[in-house]
C-alpha cells in the first residue's frame, strides 16, 4: 500500500515538536525546539521550522536556519554552526515532503542551496559530502574506562594531575573562564569566534545538559570545554586550550574529567564531535579509544553550481586566516562574532 504524502507546514510554536522528536530514536538533541531559541536570541538568524503531518499527526520535522551570508550567499542550512540536523522522518514519503518544502522555501528566498547534515543517506538523487566524522566511545565504569586509553592517554592524565592543575564544571559561573580559552584559540587558528552570549544562550536553553568545563593553572584558566548532553550520549561541540600551556597536558585532563564524569553520571556514549579524518583533532580522539563515524552532508542545489566549500582548508581562505591570527585578541573577539554568522 503507497502510503499517502503528507502535509508541510511551517511550524510557529513547538506544540507536539519535541513529542516527536523525543519519540524518534534517530533524533539528536539539535533537532530539538529549543536550538531555535538560540540561533534568535544569540545570532538573529531566521531559523524555518518544517513540520509533516498526516492526518493532523506529525509524521517528519526538519529544523532549518536561513543564513544570509556575505561569503557564501543565502542557504538554508540543518543546522548551521552545529554537527547534526537534516530530516527526521517516520519514511521516505514524508522525508522527500520535508525537502520538497525546504526547496520551494529556499527558492522563494532566493538562496543557492539547501544543506542537510545527516548521519546517514537519505536522498541518493543529491549531491553528497563525505568530508566528516564523529568520534564516539562507548563509556564504562571507571576503572575499565581508565583500561581503554591509549598509553600516552593515561600517561598525559598523570602529567596533567601532576601538574597542578585543577578541574571544575558548572554552568553559567564558568563562562567568562571557558570563553577567555575559547576566543584566544580560536583567534590562535585563525577562526572568527562567537559572542560569549550565543554559549551563553545555548546554558539557558538546556539547563543542566548543557554544562562549561575548565582546567586552570591556579587562577588562570588553560583548557576548557562546553558539553551537550542527550540521551545519555554526551558530546563536545566546542572545546579549546592555551597552546602556551600544552607541555602541561591540560587538554588530557580536560577530557579524561568530562569522561570520567560522564560515566559516573551513568551516561553511554562520548561524542567527541566532528574532524576531518587522519588530522591532528583526529588522532588526538582515538588515543580515547573514540572510533569514527561517518557523516553525510546533502545537498539540494538551486540553479546548478558546485558545492559549497566552507572548509578553512580552502586556499580561499588562506590569506584571511593568516591575517587573523596576527589580530589583538580584543580585536578579533570584537568583530569575529559579526563575522562568523556568515560561516556555517
Amino acid at each position: 500500500m503507497t502510503t499517502s504524502a503528507p502535509v508541510v507546514s511551517v511550524e510557529d510554536a513547538s506544540a507536539h515538536w519535541n513529542e516527536y522528536v523525543a519519540g524518534r530514536t534517530d533524533a539528536t538533541g539539535y533537532h530539538e525546539w529549543a536550538w531555535r531559541d538560540v540561533f534568535e536570541r544569540a545570532l538573529g538568524c531566521p531559523p524555518i521550522y518544517f513540520a509533516a503531518r498526516r492526518e493532523g499527526t506529525i509524521v517528519g520535522v526538519l529544523p532549518t536556519v536561513l543564513l544570509n551570508s556575505w561569503l557564501f550567499g543565502r542557504a538554508l542550512i540543518s543546522l548551521p554552526f552545529l554537527n547534526y540536523g537534516g530530516v527526521l522522518a517516520d519514511d521516505d514519503v514524508a522525508a522527500r515532503a520535508l525537502l520538497d518544502a525546504a526547496m520551494a522555501t529556499a527558492r522563494a528566498r532566493r538562496c543557492a542551496h539547501v544543506e542537510l547534515r545527516h548521519f546517514q543517506r537519505h536522498f541518493a538523487d543529491l549531491p553528497c559530502k563525505q568530508h566528516k566524522v564523529t568520534m564516539t566511545l562507548p563509556l564504562r565504569a571507571a576503572p575499565a574506562l581508565w583500561d581503554g586509553l591509549d598509553r600516552k592517554a593515561r600517561n598525559q592524565v598523570r602529567k596533567a594531575q601532576k601538574s597542578g592543575l585543577t578541574y571544575r564544571d558548572g554552568g553559567v559561573e564558568l563562562l567568562d573562564d571557558f570563553y577567555a580559552v575559547f576566543a584566544r584559540n580560536m583567534r590562535d587558528l585563525g577562526t572568527p569566534v562567537h559572542s560569549p552570549r550565543f554559549f551563553g544562550e545555548v546554558l539557558r536553553a538546556f539547563p543542566g545538559r548543557a554544562r562549561m568545563h575548565v582546567v586552570s593553572r591556579e587562577a588562570l584558566p588553560v583548557a576548557a570545554g562546553l558539553t551537550f548532553e542527550t540521551r545519555g550520549t554526551v558530546e563536545i561541540p566546542w572545546a579549546s586550550s592555551v597552546r602556551d600551556f600544552n607541555a602541561l597536558c591540560p587538554n588530557h585532563l580536560l577530557y579524561w574529567s568530562m569522561l570520567e564524569g560522564a560515566a559516573a553520571r551513568g551516561c553511554t556514549t562520548f561524542d567527541f564531535g566532528r574532524s576531518t579524518p587522519n588530522e591532528g583533532t583526529y588522532k588526538f580522539k582515538e588515543q580515547w579509544g573514540a572510533s569514527p563515524v561517518p557523516l553525510y552532508w546533502e545537498y539540494g542545489l538551486l540553479g546548478g553550481g558546485e558545492l559549497p566549500n566552507a572548509s578553512p582548508t580552502n586556499p580561499k581562505f588562506r590569506l584571511a586566516i593568516a591575517m587573523w591570527k596576527q589580530l589583538p585578541l580584543g580585536v578579533a573577539n570584537r568583530i569575529g562574532p559579526m563575522i562568523v554568522r556568515a560561516i556555517p
